[in-house]
């Protein structure tokens, strides 16, 4: 389209089904109007605050003569737009085929709503393409891409089989659905494998990233390390990234003086009456049908509030071409006859119902003069409305009663909660909300505009891209001559500076075995340790998850410092005692051992290693596939038992440990760094997490290296322990010649 032209050097392409503006032909002509969808609306004014490129569809333009496209183009230019062109029959067939009649239903878990047939799986492959032809047209060396929401999760694969060296972030704006529900769907490894084109998937709340990771090892049979997965070459991460709004501009609407007199004047209108307020698109997935059987449960038991209550419920049109959506507007709108003919009184009409979209003076006026928000989806990804309402009362006043279902109930904890299939629970909370104190409303407000105002759509937008441009950083090269080889660089410290090596075991020193009575060190091992202890200005540590007793039984008579269970456990030299680090709180390990005995004897080829501060699950021996299962069940289950204790869990090689949060090997960094010489180096050497907690408190003058590691924080890479034999090796001998170790 030419637009190129106006756009600095290195771009961000935002990429979503619709722009943030729709295009029609009217008897006026060509007409450019905002979009009212939700990621339009919420993403409009931070793109407009930056040099981004949004890329999408404008609106279906059949009739257009070729310059009225040329002026729409040029329209769209001026507003960092660039409009991809899709047939009618693809934005019927895909869009309000296959994304909405499919992917809403399933992702909302409302799988009832399911088609029989494919509803134009073909048309959403094909529309995904021809974005992604797009995207690779007017892409330059340099661009980020950011691919938004449901509709487009082929298109990551697409664009970097295109543009390999892309770099390319995904954000779901809908729930991931739980790994049984997500394999209903006979497309679900295509799907996977097109999310997994992106360098970065984000999701708004961490259970969705978690079905997203379940997904991934049951349908795929991916394993996953908490949160990234290995795909060839490349890897993948997956965060948590709570979208906000423009939280500052609906602040300002809500001092707008022509918001106050529109509030006061609906207030009027309510004659006295408490206001309780509904927005939503009119959607099956916003449970409004249930939430009128709350209000009529309510006037049932208190028919009082026939005439102290009003609900307002506004019901933005949405997706009115497809049959399910009309046949929904129907329901609701005879439910709300129904309730308004029972209920009604000469002078009060419990309900008004509103279909149509509201201006944003109208939309902050409503907020303003509600006394309660009712927002109770069945299923929503976060839920925009929630935050909208907050940001709106500078006067500290009203209440938020919100689905424990919407991702933003794991922000806003100033709401009342409700299960939205609870009818009279419902019910309950709109009558606790109509009579809750003014200094209780006025605390919950608080936290919830505290929450929502520090975390606003910029926030989140640059929470995003700076994660992804982080992942794809080229790494910098240690200091020194380019191509310098790592032994190159130990052995140059060591001739003129003290140095310290922290050397994990196992992974490191040794390969990992199926067991772990299994690793015990072999004679070349001891005698290369006993080297360097004795070499002079070197000093080594030892820092590994094994128990004490075990590397005093190994290595105890060497003239060397060890750490045992990840730092908590230390002695110093082979004449001095095993000291705790950090005091030990007893009693725990009974409440968590069972847990972990119970997985250990039905998962065959696990086993449980019992230390003295900690419990460590190995699944090694298990089947790969059972084993990944079992550990992440496992992890899902201790995650709610440790979520109010003072213990973790830490994730290594085919282990889980528990252990005392706190205890890491950053103690090891901490305590080394006191007692090494000014003018000393560290060397740290390690293959697993619990090592990237050492490399993350080193300073950055430390030398440190990873093993077998593709993501690390670590300057240098070694393939296994028999690199890592061969460069501390060759510590021991002067000049080094003849060997090139792996390069940082």
């Amino acid at each position: 389209m030419g637009c190129t032209r106006c756009m600095k050097s290195s771009r961000l392409l935002i990429v979503s089904n619709r722009l943030p503006v729709c295009a029609e032909l009217t008897s006026e002509g060509l007409q450019v109007s905002p979009s009212s969808g939700g990621l339009a609306t919420g993403l409009r004014s931070w793109h407009q605050s930056t040099d981004a490129l949004w890329i999408g569809w404008a609106g279906d333009l059949p009739d257009a003569t070729p310059s009225q496209l040329e002026e729409l183009k040029l329209q769209l230019l001026e507003q960092r737009l660039m409009a991809v062109c899709l047939s009618h029959d693809h934005v019927n067939r895909y869009y309000h085929g296959f994304a909405n009649r499919v992917l809403w239903p399933t992702f909302h878990y409302l799988i009832d709503q399911l088609p029989v047939d494919d509803a134009g799986w073909d048309a959403y492959q094909e529309a995904n393409a021809v974005f992604a032809d797009a995207i690779a047209e007017v892409y330059r060396p340099g661009d980020t891409i950011w691919v938004h929401d449901y509709q487009l999760m082929l298109l990551p694969a697409l664009l970097r089989a295109r543009i390999p060296g892309a770099r390319i972030g995904f954000f779901l704006h809908i729930p991931f659905p739980s790994s049984e529900v997500f394999r209903i769907l006979p497309w679900r490894r295509d799907i996977l494998n097109g999310l997994l084109g992106a360098d970065l998937i984000g999701f708004h709340t961490f259970a969705y990233m978690r079905h997203f990771m379940t997904s991934l090892l049951h349908v795929g049979g991916l394993e996953a390390d908490v949160d990234r997965v290995r795909i060839g070459s490349r890897d993948v991460r997956a965060g948590v990234f709570p979208m906000g709004i423009d939280a500052a501009a609906f602040a300002r609407l809500a001092v707008d003086p022509e918001v106050i007199a529109r509030a006061d004047e609906i207030r009027r209108d309510a004659g006295g009456r408490r206001i309780v307020l509904g927005i939503d698109r009119l959607d099956y997935t916003k449970g409004i049908p249930r939430r009128l059987e709350a209000i009529e449960v309510l006037m049932q038991r208190q028919p009082e509030w026939r005439e102290q209550m009003r609900y307002v419920q506004v019901a933005v049109p949405s997706r009115s071409e497809v049959d399910e959506y009309r046949q929904l507007r129907l329901a609701v709108e005879q439910r709300v006859g129904r309730l308004n003919g029972t209920h009604g009184t000469v002078s009060s009409l419990p309900v008004h119902y509103i279909h149509r979209s509201v201006s944003a003076t109208e939309l902050a006026a409503l907020y303003t003069a509600a006394d309660v928000m009712l927002v109770t989806p069945l299923r929503d990804g976060m839920n925009l409305v929630a935050k909208e309402f907050a940001a709106t009362r500078s006067d500290e006043d009203g209440v938020l009663v919100l689905s424990e279902f919407a991702g933003a109930a794991a922000e806003l904890n100033g709401a009342v909660m409700v299960n939205p299939y609870d009818i009279a629970g419902v019910a309950d909370a709109i009558e606790r909300a109509l009579k809750m104190p003014a200094e209780e409303r006025r605390v919950r407000m608080r936290n919830l505009r505290r929450s929502v105002l520090a975390n606003d759509v910029g926030s989140w937008a640059r929470a995003f891209i700076s994660q992804l441009e982080e992942l794809t950083r080229p790494a910098l090269p240690m200091s020194g001559p380019i191509g310098q080889s790592l032994a190159g660089i130990l052995l140059a410290a060591r001739r003129t500076r003290p140095m310290r090596l922290l050397l994990d075991y196992d992974g490191t020193l040794v390969p990992l075995a199926r067991l772990p009575e299994l690793a015990k060190p072999d004679d070349e091992l001891l005698t290369l340790i006993e080297q360097l202890a004795a070499t002079p200005g070197v000093q080594v540590d030892i820092v590994s998850g094994r128990s004490y007793q075990t590397l005093e039984r190994w290595f105890g008579h060497l003239r060397i410092s060890l750490w045992a269970e990840h730092g908590l456990w230390h002695r110093s030299t082979a004449d001095s005692g095993w000291a705790l680090a950090a005091p030990v709180a007893p009693g725990w390990m009974n409440r968590i051992r069972p847990i972990l005995e119970q997985f250990t004897a039905s998962t065959s080829g696990a086993h449980l290693e019992v230390k003295s501060a900690s419990l460590a699950w190995h699944y090694r021996g298990a089947s790969r596939e059972f084993g990944e299962r079992q550990a992440h069940e496992l992890r899902m289950l201790l995650g709610d038992v440790l979520s109010n204790q003072p213990l973790e869990v830490l994730e290594g090689k085919k282990v889980l440990e528990v252990r005392l949060r706190g205890v890491s090997k950053a103690l090891v960094a901490h305590r080394v760094q006191d007692e090494i010489a000014p003018d000393g180096v560290i060397v740290a050497v390690g293959d697993d997490r619990t090592d990237e907690e050492l490399f993350r408190a080193l300073p950055s003058s430390s030398i440190t290296v990873a093993v077998g590691r593709a993501w690390t924080r670590a300057a240098f890479h070694l393939d296994d322990f028999r690199a890592v034999r061969r460069v501390l090796r060759s510590l021991l001998a002067e000049p080094v010649s003849g060997y090139v170790a792996a390069t940082a």
